[in-house]
């Protein structure tokens, strides 16, 4: 007997866990993000750090993967790459990028848009050393966004890297490979509501470096 297939159309949730209001919002949209990601972490999301990254090449062409947030702070949004990865190689490019997240069980995603500088070399150093040894040597040994002709190759790369560095206090921290800070300059934090009438509350900054909200609609 076969079982009927459900239509991909026919996927939906009515949403019902929350609402956003202006009043609930905080001035700076970089204490509503914590505020929101202290929530995520506290209802035991998985990967709540986790976020699209979206960046666009000189043609024009969007491109989008996951990566994780590393740091948060008054200045922005900071993750971690290889510096001649696709996304590196595109932000070198377009220094303009977007990142989402999204966190199911609450029924929320923020979409952020922004500029993306390189953080400082010592920020990166720092950073870099606090990770597990063998995260230290995987960046070594993945030329990574390259082809390879076999995953034996980040293996080779591996066992030479480690044999490298062995007895080494610390290892050093790859030339190609840091951090990058996404500045913003518009936030927008989306909760589900019922009936698709969806809160969209969006932070624009000004010149005057203060932020304008505005409501959008769903």
């Amino acid at each position: 007997m076969e079982h009927s297939k459900k239509s991909i159309a026919d996927f939906r949730e009515n949403y019902q866990l929350g609402m956003l209001e202006l009043e609930d919002l905080k001035p700076n949209p970089i204490q509503q993000f914590e505020y929101w990601l202290n929530q995520a972490i506290q209802a035991q999301t998985k990967e709540p750090n986790a976020m699209t990254l979206a960046t666009v090449d000189n043609s024009g062409r969007p491109s989008a993967r996951i990566v994780l947030l590393k740091g948060l702070s008054p200045k922005g949004f900071v993750f971690y790459t290889n510096y001649e990865s696709r996304k590196g190689k595109e932000l070198a490019q377009n220094p303009y990028a977007a990142l989402v997240f999204n966190w199911l069980d609450l029924e929320r995603q923020v979409r952020i848009e922004g500029k993306v500088e390189k953080i400082s070399p010592e920020e990166s150093t720092q950073y870099y050393h606090s990770r597990p040894k063998g995260s230290q040597i995987g960046a070594w040994s993945s030329p990574q966004s390259q082809v390879i002709s076999d995953r034996s190759i980040l293996e080779e790369n591996k066992e030479k890297y480690t044999n490298q560095f062995e007895g080494k206090a610390t290892i050093p921290l790859p030339p190609f490979w840091g951090g990058y800070r996404l500045v913003p300059d518009k936030i927008e934090f989306w909760q589900g509501r019922s009936s698709r009438l969806h809160d969209r509350l969006l932070y624009t900054k000004k010149e005057s470096k203060d932020w304008k909200i505005q409501r959008l609609a769903p």
